[in-house]
């Protein structure tokens, strides 16, 4: 099996995949980076992904970017974690659909959120309104305790990632939903695993910060 490789820069959006590969329980390597020097816009990173962005993971000779992307791929190609739903499971649309929802429509609604930039019509927004991406979540996670209910998929590491980072910024209503299922998937071993790992890190990265 070829190893991962994992670009990572702690305390950013790949903290998401690094706790994907820890719930993964597979080798990997990672290479960490400090986004304060710019080694993410150096051209030997440049020419992982162009973006100068992080994560991206190269595994079997393919490069992937985006946390969301790289979530789906490594939860079908490790099936045996149970972090994904198979095709052909009634399921996988579910799935797939809190997958993207965390990127496409959390995501953003929380950065509009954080910037104050006002409302603009529903009809040409991406995700539609700030309270109706809140009201969806919330629903879906009062019937828990996972978005699939007792299965935790690699779409809680991606919804409960931005929950978790949401609401350390202020940028989420005081919801129970909202703080049941934080504190369910925090609870995660391999959750706890990559907080300690990533605030060790960023320490070492950023020895002036800590």
């Amino acid at each position: 099996m070829d190893k991962i490789v994992f670009h990572h820069a702690p305390m950013s959006r790949s903290n998401i995949v690094h706790w994907m590969l820890e719930e993964l329980g597979v080798p990997y390597e990672l290479h960490a980076m400090s986004l304060q020097r710019g080694d993410h816009k150096q051209p030997d990173y440049l020419a992982i992904n162009p973006m100068g962005k992080v994560p991206a993971i190269t595994h079997q000779g393919v490069t992937i970017t985006e946390a969301a992307a790289i979530c789906a791929y490594l939860a079908d190609e490790f099936p045996a974690a149970k972090l994904s739903v198979p095709i052909g499971d009634p399921r996988r649309g579910a799935y797939l659909k809190w997958l993207f929802f965390g990127p496409s429509c959390l995501e953003q609604a929380i950065i509009d959120r954080l910037n104050d930039r006002p409302q603009i019509p529903p009809s040409s927004s991406s995700y539609g309104t700030y309270d109706a991406v809140m009201e969806t979540l919330a629903q879906a996670l009062a019937k828990g305790p996972y978005l699939l209910g007792q299965h935790f998929t690699a779409a809680d590491v991606v919804i409960g990632s931005g929950i978790q980072w949401g609401t350390m910024m202020n940028a989420l209503p005081e919801r129970a939903e909202f703080g049941g299922y934080i504190e369910r998937v925090s609870a995660r071993p391999a959750a706890q695993r990559s907080f300690i790992m990533n605030q060790e890190l960023y320490a070492q990265l950023y020895p002036k910060a800590g």
